[in-house]
């Protein structure tokens, strides 16, 4: 059990804000108040600041959005998602664990969500770094009958509909970079890892990891290597995790089965429109190694980057884009 796992039970206890005596939490956690006096300063150490009061308690500094399993069954049965989620306290990659079941059996449709992400992975094993209570990170198992050939540009459409889902919720703002990271006023919002496993030809199992920047974190601004923004910067009330996850997953369905059926094709001309970059002067690196420079013109429909150079439109299937000079 990690340190996080030990003590999320106090922390739920906590999450509302208010003040809550040493002696009411350690009866509601069977513990001794020495107990959660310790996992208070654990709670601490993960940077959560905690307002501590002689004769009122502990409270956190700011309330703590947790995710809801009962109320996000509830959106989704309302929807008719039909998906199967599980909700972590903590671990070390939804991916991981998930691809791990796999091999199990695990079935159609499965979500992992967790509130702390320990080893959180992005493309090319950088770290995915998420706060606690501020960011989304969740994976889900799909499965097709193609094989991962015929999977080409799934990253670019599951790219549009979390931007699809944003939009309805008031962040229209929200653009798309080659070939899987969501963009806010330039700067990253969110991230997404598709891997897969199956045979050749098919059938395949795929397991979509999605990262989302909600609200600000210290803990992701002090990690993560490039300039990162947060849907609360968008000035838009925010909702709340358990409705950001509930609109993402049904426009998730709609789009794998889409996939499913017609590949990229139909989701080219929006991802167009959403295109970060579009005319830009970009470079191309395959493991930090430059490969071409050029003007990024679009996507073609089996989501190849296409690339202006002197020798002409290139088409890139792999690679990690940067805006030319940076």
């Amino acid at each position: 059990m990690s340190a996080f796992s030990r003590f999320f039970p106090l922390l739920r206890l906590l999450a509302d804000g208010g003040f809550h005596s040493g002696l009411e939490l350690g009866e509601a956690l069977g513990a001794s108040r020495a107990t959660v006096s310790n996992q208070v300063r654990a709670i601490e150490e993960f940077g959560l600041r905690m307002v501590k009061l002689r004769g009122r308690g502990y409270r956190l500094a700011e309330p703590l959005d947790l995710l809801d399993a009962e109320g996000l069954a509830a959106r989704l049965r309302e929807a008719r998602a039909d998906f199967t989620v599980e909700i972590a306290d903590a671990c070390a990659s939804t991916n991981s664990e998930l691809m791990a079941r796999v091999q199990d059996g695990a079935p159609q449709a499965l979500v992992l969500a967790c509130e702390y992400q320990s080893a959180g992975r992005g493309r090319r094993g950088k770290l995915w770094h998420s706060g606690i209570g501020t960011d989304l990170t969740f994976s889900v198992l799909w499965r097709f009958e193609r094989g991962a050939g015929a999977l080409a540009g799934l990253s670019l459409a599951v790219g549009v509909a979390l931007a699809r889902a944003l939009a309805q919720l008031g962040y229209a703002e929200v653009q798309l970079k080659w070939p899987n990271d969501l963009m806010l006023h330039g700067r990253k919002l969110g991230g997404i890892l598709i891997e897969v496993t199956g045979d050749r030809p098919g059938p395949s199992a795929v397991v979509i990891g999605i990262g989302l920047n909600v609200r600000g974190s210290p803990v992701r601004t002090a990690a993560v290597d490039q300039p990162a923004a947060a849907l609360a910067e968008a000035g838009e009330e925010i909702p709340s995790r358990t409705v950001l996850l509930a609109a993402l997953l049904v426009e998730l369905g709609l789009a794998f089965e889409a996939f499913a059926r017609d590949g990229f094709a139909p989701f080219r001309a929006e991802w167009l429109q959403r295109h970060a970059w579009q005319g830009r002067h970009v470079t191309l690196r395959v493991a930090e190694h430059r490969v071409a420079d050029g003007e990024a013109v679009g996507v073609g429909e089996d989501g190849a980057l296409l690339l202006r150079s002197s020798r002409g439109v290139e088409h890139f299937h792999s690679g990690e884009l940067r805006l030319a000079g940076r």
